[in-house]
């Protein structure tokens, strides 16, 4: 095997000071320089190598990238680049063994060294070049993260997210310019975030600690029904953990909720796996609203929420691995949601009516699947005692699309 031709560099703080003698010597040698405007920056003036800064959108740069192969290349990232860097864009890229990695330490080492906390026992989050929002599903009691910031403004907006959801207790320490000379290191709680002048480079850690009133709930299927906002359109408890388990949320996939009312179903399907992503499809604003405040206040991200009706509202979107079908049964929705679901995927419709029972009955015929009919009785007071009362019975199919031979 060949030599690699690209070198990964991590820099430090000292930027080029920071250098290995490794490093120092490869990026010497280099004929053409990958980095931000930052990196690019710090070469001095008579270093004869082109210097080709990253494209906006990034995943443009790989052109650049590989009209480079067979040169004696170097890309700058800050820290590790395996963390948050680009190495893991740069092996989508290139073949293996073109490419080699010479790493700093990460911000989140020379952080954690700093707090004196183990790294196994803390997340490790960035919110550049992601929304404040994508770390929604990390609030819990007790949680430590360490997130790397987009800029100065982050640490503010990662308060005021935590205050929002109920957590303005979390105790935040800002951790700017690690391993440098201007390095400084700051505390605060979220709610009563006051630190100014904050440097561009830093690191957010924060210990999550719920105040006194707020609730929290398990990340398993069923959460009760009071934890959502809704106007009584929603999948309720029994059947909503039925249909998340024969659904099977998996890191990565994608739902799409038809007739989504408060949400339910999606919020429960991100909260079951990481990186799951849910399309709820719901005609109604109102609905919509519920849907999005849900989403927030019970730790989500990742729902798209889409204006329409079924199956018109089905046109250009991705195609999902799972699909509930709880808004309204007809055989033209399911036709349009089977023919766009993946090989493998899994589908989950519910009835109550007789006529969307018939609609099951006759699918079912034809599809196979399971088919159960689920009804609930609760305990309520009858008089000065207490009394069976049963909820409507729910018909409850699910199956799963043959895969390609």
């Amino acid at each position: 095997m060949s030599a690699p031709w690209l070198h990964v560099i991590g820099i430090g703080d000292n930027g080029l000071g920071s250098l290995t003698p490794e490093q120092a010597a490869v990026l010497a040698r280099a004929a053409i320089v990958f980095g931000g405007a930052r990196h690019l920056a710090m070469l001095s003036a008579d270093h004869p190598a082109i210097r080709t800064p990253w494209r906006s959108p990034f995943a443009e740069s790989a052109a650049d990238i590989l009209a480079a192969r067979g040169q004696a290349a170097v890309v700058l990232a800050t820290g590790d680049p395996c963390w948050f860097g680009p190495a893991r864009w740069l092996r989508e890229v290139l073949d293996p063994g073109e490419m080699a990695i010479l790493p700093a330490p990460s911000a989140f080492a020379l952080a954690a060294a700093r707090l004196g906390w183990s790294l196994e026992d803390v997340r490790c989050l960035t919110v550049h070049g992601r929304p404040v929002a994508a770390l929604n599903p990390d609030i819990a009691e007790g949680a430590r993260w360490l997130v790397l910031s987009e800029g100065g403004a982050s640490p503010a907006a990662i308060a005021k997210l935590l205050a929002d959801r109920g957590y303005g207790q979390s105790r935040l320490t800002i951790l700017e310019h690690l391993g440098g000379p201007a390095e400084r290191v700051r505390s605060t709680d979220a709610a009563s975030f006051d630190l100014g002048e904050i440097a561009e480079l830093n690191v957010v850690a924060a210990e999550c600690r719920a105040d006194p009133e707020t609730r929290e709930f398990a990340r398993t299927a069923g959460l009760p029904d009071d934890a959502f906002r809704h106007d009584g359109k929603m999948t309720k408890r029994v059947l909503r953990a039925l249909a998340i388990a024969a659904l099977e949320p998996a890191p990565g996939h994608l739902l799409w909720d038809v007739g989504a009312g408060s949400g339910s179903i999606s919020v429960e399907w991100l909260r079951a796996a990481p990186g799951t992503r849910a399309i709820a499809i719901e005609p109604v604003a109102e609905r919509r609203a519920a849907i999005a405040e849900n989403a927030f206040r019970l730790g989500t991200h990742g729902i798209d929420l889409r204006e329409g009706r079924a199956p018109a509202a089905f046109a250009g979107l991705e195609a999902p691995d799972a699909v509930f079908l709880g808004g309204g049964l007809t055989d033209g929705i399911f036709v349009a949601a089977f023919n766009a679901l993946k090989p493998g995927g899994r589908l989950v419709a519910h009835a109550v009516t007789l006529e969307s029972e018939a609609i099951l009955l006759a699918l079912h015929e034809v599809h196979g699947g399971e088919l159960l009919r689920v009804g609930v009785d609760r305990a309520e007071p009858v008089g000065p005692y207490r009394g069976w009362r049963p909820a409507m019975p729910v018909t409850h199919w699910h199956l799963t699309k043959a895969r390609l031979p």
